[in-house]
């Protein structure tokens, strides 16, 4: 069985921080674009709080990124998800 789920932790953090800054824009102007308070982009971007579906989309949208791994793992077996949440 293979899940479909959004990354946690260091891969989320660097993944949105690295498109973020190269796109020249700072948490709280994201924040403001999506409309969300600064404080819920941060632990996004943190990896401390999962975006919901719109919120996921506007950033994407923000950001100019086509790419769908920015949130998303494809093709992990659930086995390997599990484990690292036990490990991590």
């Amino acid at each position: 069985m293979f899940l479909l789920e959004t990354l946690g932790g260091e891969t989320m953090r660097l993944k949105l921080k690295e498109i973020r800054e190269k796109a020249g824009l700072t948490q709280e102007k994201i924040a403001k674009l999506i409309p969300i308070a600064r404080t819920t982009y941060t632990n996004i971007e943190l990896g401390e709080k999962n975006p919901s579906l719109r919120v996921a989309i506007k950033i994407k949208q923000i950001l100019d990124y086509q790419d769908d791994d920015i949130f998303l793992i494809y093709n992990v077996p659930k086995s390997d998800i599990e484990h690292d949440k036990q490990v991590g």
